[in-house]
């Protein structure tokens, strides 16, 4: 099958088996009893208006996935916001411009435990049997739909064209103001938008920020490929997305690409498929604070390789070249031009920058975190690191508790441990639990349970009252032993 493969290419009898897919889904539903009946308090603000249990910012993978593990656990009244237009949320069909996921087609995807929501299930009743066998790795394009049927199958509710733009925690909820001016309130958030959504994009120092938007962007954000046709282009950085931009502009016709490092040479090993298991998921957040930043450094020193599909489409172009242990000094504008000036005193100059530089963790950055950057207890606050492995991009990150919630600097028990931190922000706390394919489905069970048990306590008096009031069922009616009269006497 080829790898560019989309949904609209299935063959017809494709729709016939998705829709006895969508059968087998609900008749898998009714068997286990699930989602539960919903179990939670409604409550109100002052004025009488309603607020959710969960409002969770982001549609993406990570964000239905902690909307389907909350359903689950019987919290029905949530919803979900996004910023992007309906079936572009996430970077599957936007800024990751691979071919394929980067992971094995037969990771389970975010079923929630039930076989037919697997990936594997719904492909087959898309593609068939036949081209599940010779599927190599899994297209973007099929797995934003697989995500897309997820969220309809289970009538998840999104909200779309929603961008988050503050929050700001009270006692008893957390108030979200959206972009058009909305207010909404809920018990709790979570912040599930992915890897940009911690801070943004990373921006080395040295690079001019005038150089924007005419001479250069970063690979998360849109490029448009068409307009460098003809063009020298120059990448720096050597991970997976800058080879992947790097191969995209040369399919499309840029007249050269040069690819620029500080590395001597390319990562050779990929560290993450010995850590995509059920041990650094749940094990992760039990070590010390010592542990947890060994190993974190570690792995940041250590690198991941780009896959060798995308370097073999990189290279596979002529006009293509890579420089090893080629530092930059400083990038700035020279007149229609980007001119790099390196450390070794040479200076270029290019038609377009791309930079392959990753994302910085800050959510000072973020404009919905403006109100609380100073309130947000970080590592930094909480560890300091031995000789040797100080790491000022780990220092930033928030120190967040058990169930991914934030703290304050100072205070124990604080109103913002009400948002819960669902994207790369959590990495030093929680290891990839919340970044990645293979964790996408324990990282929304971890999440979900323990909001359920915040859930639980910040209703207790309700949900005591109302076992209390009980009285659906008079067990022993039936029998000579039926005293009603010592119904709900305690």
């Amino acid at each position: 099958m080829p790898t560019s493969l989309k949904k609209s290419d299935a063959p017809l009898e494709g729709r016939d088996g998705l829709a006895a897919l969508n059968e087998r889904v609900r008749a898998d539903l009714a068997v286990l009893k699930l989602p539960p009946a919903e179990w939670t308090a409604r409550a109100t603000t002052g004025d009488g208006a309603s607020f959710y249990d969960v409002i969770i910012v982001g549609a993406g993978m990570f964000g239905l996935s902690a909307a389907g593990s909350l359903m689950f656990k019987g919290i029905r009244n949530i919803k979900l916001l996004d910023r992007a237009s309906a079936g572009k949320e996430g970077p599957w069909v936007t800024f990751a411009r691979m071919l394929t996921l980067r992971s094995k087609k037969d990771l389970p995807g975010s079923p929630f435990g039930i076989p037919s929501l697997t990936f594997r299930s719904w492909y087959v009743a898309a593609f068939g049997e036949a081209a599940w066998e010779t599927l190599y790795k899994i297209p973007n394009a099929v797995w934003q739909d697989y995500l897309i049927w997820i969220r309809n199958v289970l009538e998840l509710p999104v909200d779309n064209d929603c961008d988050v733009v503050g929050i700001a925690p009270y006692a008893d909820h957390v108030a979200l103001t959206t972009a058009d001016g909305r207010v909404i309130r809920a018990k709790r958030i979570v912040i599930a938008t992915g890897r940009p959504g911690a801070g943004g994009f990373n921006l080395p120092a040295g690079v001019s920020e005038d150089l924007w938007p005419d001479l250069a962007a970063h690979t998360s954000e849109m490029i448009d490929f068409g307009r460098l046709k003809g063009k020298s282009v120059a990448v720096i950085g050597a991970g997976s997305s800058a080879w992947d931009n790097a191969a995209t502009a040369l399919e499309t016709g840029a007249g050269r690409v040069e690819m620029f490092c500080r590395r001597k040479a390319l990562p050779q090993l990929n560290k993450g498929r010995a850590n995509a298991n059920p041990g650094f998921f749940a094990g992760w957040r039990g070590l010390s604070d010592a542990k947890r930043w060994e190993m974190a450094v570690y792995l940041e020193r250590v690198q991941t390789p780009p896959p060798h599909e995308t370097v073999l489409r990189t290279i596979a172009h002529d006009n293509f070249e890579v420089h090893f242990g080629k530092p930059f000094k400083t990038i700035a504008r020279n007149g229609a031009k980007v001119e790099i000036a390196f450390t070794d005193g040479e200076s270029r100059q290019f038609d377009f920058l791309i930079l392959g530089t990753g994302f910085a963790v800050d959510l000072g950055r973020e404009p919905m975190f403006s109100a609380l950057k100073d309130r947000i207890l970080t590592w930094g606050d909480c560890y300091q690191p031995p000789e040797g492995m100080a790491n000022a991009g780990l220092a930033q990150m928030p120190y967040l508790g058990e169930g991914f919630e934030l703290k304050e600097r100072g205070v124990e028990h604080s109103a913002v441990s009400r948002i819960h931190i669902f994207n790369t922000g959590s990495y030093l706390s929680f290891g990839t639990l919340s970044l990645d394919v293979p964790s996408v489905n324990p990282a929304g069970e971890h999440l979900a349970s323990h909001i359920a048990s915040h859930l639980f306590v910040d209703d207790f008096d309700v949900l005591f009252k109302r076992l209390k009031d009980w009285e659906e069922e008079h067990e022993l009616e039936p029998t000579p032993f039926y005293a009603p009269d010592y119904v709900n006497r305690a």
